[in-house]
């Protein structure tokens, strides 16, 4: 029977590089994913995009394609990733130059676009999620639309010969999705199937959390090797079964205690996982522990997609200004106190316009309040403002009090910052699948 092996080359915009080219050097790899676009990431993108029109893409698409494509090159490994963003043609046309520069040629790329729906959503004035309001009741503040297409539009890529497929808002697991159905010419009904391509998809797409990085925890559920944390393959047949495991050297681990915090990772209804593609019923699912970093998933059953897509919809939401100052020592706590009463008290003088506002003692209340406050008091104690605001030299202006603590405050205080930024939040829509229209266009290295 026919298998692939399917690798993580990044959970998230940021992530290590490292692994990903451990993967695709040692992996044995058909397939390398990158994942890196989260709900916020393609908003901001859009923004960038505004100001300069090559802009849009991912930060970090430049450097991992010198990493890798050498490697996916000599080893025939086709790569998917969604690092487009909010530009996946200047991401392409980025990726074909990085080729020649490493003396690639013969590269195929392909670029996957029609996410953008801020028309859809605005000329048909379609009612946002969260609120049941029509987006219009937005007015000024509406950013940016963009549907999560499927796996579809990735399949004729690689119908097409595409040796790259670079995409913007992608369903995360149809990114993994997409190879499979290539792969073994699987249809686009076959329920079944496409909810196991969508559970590999799931599994993988954080990268280094199903190999122990987010489940880790001393003492309790300790992880070696955390420092050269090694990123997941999926081993997958045609008939949709498949095992979770990564590079026999790399750090980390595949356990069935991994892979079943990993499955419940941001899924609502585990018998109804709702995707692009079908809608996959992980409520029996089943991890075996074939061998030490090898486990074998079953029990995954899909029906019909939802008839609708997924929207997320990028909007201003005011502006939020910091600022931060430690306290160290004897009394360190009481000038912690001190100092935030200092600057409560001058906020109020100023006539600061904020809709909320925050004062912690990181490392004393941050998180819990004074629920879980250490006893005895601490020695350190570091304390933060922060605030709401509609503009942005509001926002400016809460930093600002908090670094006149150094001559106007408690004694020896130290280490202040201070930030104002631009907050960019998310709500969802749903579209008609008619009004959605990918695109797949190719470049050549």
């Amino acid at each position: 029977m026919k298998t692939i092996r399917i690798g993580a080359g990044a959970g998230y915009s940021g992530d290590r590089i490292e692994p990903a080219v451990e993967v695709a050097e040692k992996g044995n790899i058909d397939y390398l994913v990158f994942e890196c676009l989260a709900e916020r990431t393609i908003a901001i993108a859009q923004k960038a995009k505004l100001n300069n029109p090559e802009a849009g893409y991912d930060a970090l698409l430049a450097a991992r394609m010198r990493a890798v494509l050498p490697a996916c090159k000599q080893k025939g490994i086709k790569l998917i990733t969604n690092m487009g963003a909010a530009n996946p043609l200047a991401a392409a046309k980025k990726t074909a130059e990085i080729a020649a520069e490493l003396g690639i040629t013969g590269l195929k790329i392909a670029c996957v676009a029609g996410d953008d729906v801020l028309k859809v959503l605005t000329d048909k004035d379609i009612k946002i999620t969260e609120t049941g309001s029509p987006a219009s009741s937005m007015g000024d503040t509406l950013l940016s639309a963009n549907a999560y297409l499927g796996a579809g539009p990735l399949v004729e890529a690689l119908e097409n010969g595409a040796d790259v497929v670079i995409t913007g808002r992608v369903a995360d697991p149809a990114l993994f999705l997409a190879p499979q159905i290539f792969e073994f010419g699987w249809s686009f009904d076959d329920w079944d199937k496409l909810a196991k391509g969508t559970a590999v998809g799931h599994l993988l797409e954080c990268g280094g959390q199903v190999t122990g990085g987010y489940y880790a925890e001393p003492g309790l559920k300790d992880v070696a090797g955390l420092a050269r944390l090694g990123f997941p393959i999926a081993e997958v047949t045609e008939d949709g079964e498949f095992v979770i495991t990564k590079v026999a050297e790399a750090g980390g681990k595949v356990t069935t205690d991994t892979c079943k915090e990993q499955i419940l990772y941001e899924v609502h209804d585990p018998a109804a996982y709702l995707t692009p593609d079908v809608i996959a019923d992980f409520s029996q699912i089943t991890f075996t522990e074939e061998a030490p970093d090898r486990v074998r998933v079953g029990g995954v059953k899909g029906r019909e997609r939802p008839a609708t897509l997924k929207a997320s919809v990028g909007y201003v939401d005011g502006y939020i200004g910091e600022g931060e100052m430690s306290y160290a020592g004897p009394g360190a706590l009481a000038r912690g106190r001190l100092a935030l009463y200092i600057v409560k008290e001058r906020l109020a003088i100023i006539g600061l316009e904020a809709s909320e506002l925050k004062f912690d003692l990181i490392g004393y209340n941050a998180i819990h309040g004074d629920v879980l406050a250490p006893q005895p008091e601490p020695t350190e104690v570091r304390i933060r403002v922060a605030g709401r605001t509609a503009s942005m030299a509001e926002a400016v202006r809460i930093g600002n009090e908090v670094e006149t603590l150094y001559t106007n405050g408690p004694a020896s205080g130290g280490g202040a910052t201070k930030t104002a930024k631009q907050v960019v939040a998310m709500l969802s829509a749903l579209l008609p699948r008619e009004d959605v229209t990918p695109t797949v266009q190719f470049v050549e290295a």
